[in-house]
Order: structure tokens, then sequence, then C-alpha cells
């Protein structure tokens, strides 16, 4: 067992978090201050209340269990469920991983002038080579060092000569949206922000953290090492709340001032660096979307691998060779191969990055009431089934989600 040694190395929480700002976060985020400016910061508190609550379930109930969600949820909730669960995360997941591909290639573009299919294709095979030959926890030790150029973005708040008076009134003003559009805005941050292929990584990565016995050898945490695993997962999710507050603000204090409302493109996203790189804006954009991209796609691609491989009950796990978990890893180049085939079809790279964080918006509700159900289940947790506080806050998450899309599609 591993689990006394949980910060030996940066935990699955903090991996999460990074993933969370992958190039469809910084997508998001970017547009939505772009277009509305300081009005929707408001939603990043509550965002990140929202996401630790529900990271934090999952985390709990891999860690408790010994086994990641699928299997949960066919044991204690049915086949029907799981089949739903399981098409929802794999839809999802499937047309992330493309608009995060598709930004990867239109951002390399912009320093290298290949055509973006190629760079595209050239990038789902590295990743694809790497998540086979290569160990992910080492692979991604590598990878956020890239992943420091989001940075940038908290040197340019304090260069932009942002008006602090708006910024502290966007956070505490509450505005409901007036508008189909700014509702999609407040859908889509949701969405990137509580994203369902978190749900499964996080559970099934605290379990490989954590534990390498069989499943019936497997040993329940501690409490030192539930509160070990609180504080990685609320560190991380709230650090990519931080980061996510800094885009929106460099964007509303560079493009949208400048009357640049809607991003198309990858070198209109990246003049809201210019405040701090100049000319090099574009290369700190380029190292961002590509290393949070490199970072983010193997979560997203191992999130349906392991999905669907515990839903059909085949041995999953990045820690296992090719030979000992060959479906796992069929699965996930197959969602990749998809992926790819809808690149090729002519997603908009930057727009696609928008509409991917709508359709978790969309998909993520439905997940939290299965997470919620499970969590209250004594069967499944035991006397460390989910208490007032955190059933309340899950409840709270999975009621205002719900009502997002709904809202969205009733305007």
């Amino acid at each position: 067992m591993r689990g006394h040694g949980y910060f030996k190395r940066l935990g699955p929480g903090l991996v999460t978090g990074a993933a969370d700002d992958d190039p469809s976060g910084i997508g998001t985020y970017s547009q939505v201050g772009a277009a509305y400016g300081t009005s929707l910061l408001w939603s990043m508190p509550v965002v990140a209340v929202m996401a630790a609550a529900v990271q934090e379930t999952a985390a709990r109930l891999g860690l408790q269990s010994g086994v990641g969600l699928s299997t949960l949820i066919r044991r204690h909730l049915g086949r029907r469920v799981l089949v739903v669960s399981v098409v929802l995360v794999a839809i999802a997941n499937t047309f992330n991983i493309a608009a995060d591909l598709a930004a990867m290639g239109a951002a390399i573009r912009l320093e290298i002038a290949l055509p973006e299919p190629v760079l595209t294709v050239a990038l789902a095979l590295g990743i694809g080579a790497l998540e086979l030959f290569v160990s992910y926890h080492r692979y991604s030790r590598v990878l956020r060092v890239l992943a420091l150029s989001l940075l940038a973005y908290l040197v340019v708040v304090f260069l932009v000569h942002a008006d602090w008076g708006a910024v502290a009134r966007g956070f505490v003003r509450f505005q409901i949206p007036h508008s189909r559009g700014a509702l999609a805005a407040l859908l889509a941050v949701f969405g990137t922000t509580v994203s369902p292929y978190l749900f499964f990584w996080q559970a099934s990565e605290e379990i490989e953290e954590f534990d390498e016995a069989p499943e019936d050898d497997h040993v329940a945490p501690s409490d030192d090492q539930l509160s070990a695993m609180r504080i990685d997962v609320v560190g991380g999710m709230f650090s990519a709340v931080v980061v996510a507050s800094a885009i929106m603000i460099s964007t509303a204090f560079t493009l949208h001032l400048h009357g640049v409302t809607t991003i198309a493109t990858a070198d209109q996203a990246a003049r809201a660096l210019e405040p701090l790189a100049g000319s090099l804006a574009q290369l700190i954009f380029t190292l961002g979307i590509v290393g949070l991209g490199l970072l983010a796609v193997p979560v997203l691609a191992g999130a349906t691998g392991y999905a669907v491989a515990e839903a059909i009950d085949r041995p999953e796990g990045l820690s296992r060779h090719f030979r000992e978990a060959r479906g796992f890893y069929l699965i996930i180049a197959g969602s990749m191969v998809v992926a790819v085939g809808l690149d090729l079809a002519g997603l908009n790279p930057i727009r696609s990055l928008f509409y991917s964080a709508i359709l978790n918006g969309i998909t993520a509700p439905p997940l939290i009431i299965v997470m919620w159900l499970l969590a209250r289940n004594p069967a499944v947790l035991g006397n460390r089934s989910c208490g007032w506080l955190s059933s309340t806050l899950l409840l709270a998450t999975a009621i205002g989600s719900a009502a997002l899309p709904i809202a969205y599609l009733l305007w």
C-alpha cells in the first residue's frame, strides 16, 4: 500500500485541477471574458465550491470502495443506469478530445506553417503512443512544467490596468443572465469546470495512487489519508478556478475592452497575453494550449477507458501494461480515432472548445445525481457515507447544474 505517502508526489486532485484548465477551459474562459467582461465573474467562487464537492465525492467513492465509478454503478444502481452513464461520459469525452486536439493543432500552426489536419493527426498519434508506452505519472510531471505557462495569465492581470472595483463587483454581484447567449456562457463555464470525465478519472486514479493491491485485499483509507485526499482535491480545484478567473479578467480588460467579443481563431485568443509577452504572446499561448492539452487529452481518453472497461468488467488502469489491459487501451485508442475523425470532418478549432464545454454542462447533472445516490448508500461507503454538508453541496450542485441546461433549452 502507498497510502501513507500520499504527498510523496502531487496527488490526483492536483493533476485533476491542472487538467481542468485544459484547452477547452482556456477557450471557454477566454470567450466568456471577451464577450461579457467581468459580469460573470461571480460564477467562479460558486463553481469552485461545486467542483470541489463533486471531486471530493468521486475521490472518496474510489478510495473507500477500491473500485471505480462504473463498477459501483453496476453493482448498486443497475445496468440501465450504468449504460446511460457510460454513454453520456463517452460522448462528452470524445467531443472534448476532438476540440482539444483541434485547438492544439491551431495553436501550433501559429508557430509552424503546417496544415492543421496534419498537426492534429500527429498530436493524436503522439499522445496515444505516450499513453501506451510511458507511465502517465512520469509523463505528467514533465507536462506540468509546460502547464506553468498558464501562470502568464496571473501576471497579465496586473499589467492590463484592470479596474479592480469592477473586478470586485463582478465577483460579488450576482447577475441573472438576460440573454440566451449569456446563459450559454454560464452553462459552458459550469461544464468546463465540473466536467463528467473528471468524476470517473478522479475515482479511478485515487485507487491507483493509494492502493495497488487486488480489490479483494483492498484496505479502506484511514482518516488521515482521507484528510490528505480532501486537501489535495480542494487545492487542485481551487487552483484551477484561480487560473480560470485570471483568464476571464485578462480577456475582459484586453479583448472585451477593445471590442473583441467573439473569439474565432487562435491568434485572437493569444492577444490577451500581449500586455505581458508582446510579440511572444502567440508562443506563450501555444505553450499553454499544447502543454495543457498534452496533460488533459490522456485524462479524457483515460476516463473513457476506465468507464467503459469497468462497465464490461475488463482489466483497466494506466499503471498496467498493454498486455495486462488490452481492452482498456483499445477503448482509449478508439476514442482518439473517433475524435480525430470529428476534427477531419471540419470542427472549428476554437469555437468547438466552447461547444464541448456546453456539452459537458448538459451531461454532468445526471452523473452528479448518480454520485449523490452512491455517496448516501451505506452499502457503498459504510460509516463514511455522505454527511449532511457534503450531501447538501452535492445536491445543490445537481439541482443548479440541471437548471442551467433546462433554462437554456427552454429560452
